[in-house]
């Protein structure tokens, strides 16, 4: 976002990414489509409305905070202090494109740290436990964060521009992938094919079922975009491939099941 920006710019633009990924996510796949993605549902039960409004009631709130953080980090004085650079010329495209990646695993490492802090008996109850109001979570859970969480949260944001050049355009594709990581991951549909575990470099990647089990859980699979830290720290649930190959088996037997079904009607 550059100086010639209004403020209220960056309120809509993160209300807009919320919206769009979030919310039509959930209209798709909780309302429009609930019937025919079913077969994908992780757990069967339908989450809870109390739930749900709390999902969008605290997401709304963490909408503000994290504006107002962006703000304060690309609008402010602050902003001196920070290496975002504004002219492409000032580094390679290669740079660039490796600046992206880097600011994906810096968020990686810097979520699984702070999210096992979030889990600290003392912190818990206070903070995180608004979070795991979402036994059941849907694409709402996203941002459905304690004021003080969504705080830590887009804290990585500062830390990013801090330790790394980056340009402003990097930076909204990193939020962009972060939106959609983490709306996937509480989908409360796995739609990956059991082949997704057998590919060593893809089953590093987190699924559904993974922060799903989370939330469950709640005492394992703290990852946000990969599951290497918590293989590294022995926090994965060991259930975890199981379940992903369970719900995917369940999900391809019911999709045959329709095509036999189609193709004897063609028969008949």
């Amino acid at each position: 976002m550059t100086h010639q920006h209004p403020i209220w710019i960056a309120y809509l633009v993160t209300a807009l990414r919320y919206f769009i990924f979030a919310g039509l996510t959930y209209m798709v796949f909780y309302i429009w489509k609930k019937q025919k993605f079913g077969r994908y549902k992780i757990q069967p039960a339908e989450p809870k409305k109390s739930a749900v409004s709390t999902e969008l009631k605290y997401s709304i709130s963490t909408i503000f905070i994290f504006a107002t953080v962006t703000l304060l980090v690309l609008r402010s004085p602050l902003n001196e202090y920070t290496r975002i650079y504004k002219n492409f010329s000032d580094h390679s495209a290669w740079y660039f494109i490796f600046s992206v990646f880097a600011a994906i695993f810096i968020h990686d490492t810097y979520f699984y740290w702070t999210h096992r802090l979030m889990h600290w008996k003392y912190i818990f109850p206070y903070v995180h436990h608004i979070h795991h109001k979402s036994h059941n979570p849907t694409p709402l859970a996203a941002f459905s964060f304690h004021p003080i969480e969504a705080l830590v949260e887009i804290g990585v944001l500062p830390l990013i521009v801090l330790v790394m050049p980056i340009h402003p355009i990097a930076l909204g594709i990193f939020g962009t992938y972060m939106i959609v990581l983490n709306v996937i991951g509480h989908l409360g549909y796995e739609l990956m094919p059991e082949s997704f575990m057998q590919q060593p470099v893809l089953r590093l990647m987190n699924t559904s079922t993974h922060h799903n089990m989370h939330h469950h859980y709640s005492k394992c699979n703290y990852g946000l975009y990969f599951s290497v830290w918590d293989r590294l720290m022995g926090t994965l649930h060991k259930q975890y491939e199981t379940q992903f190959k369970n719900i995917a088996q369940r999900a391809r037997r019911a999709n045959q099941q329709q095509v036999n079904k189609q193709l004897n009607i063609i028969d008949s």
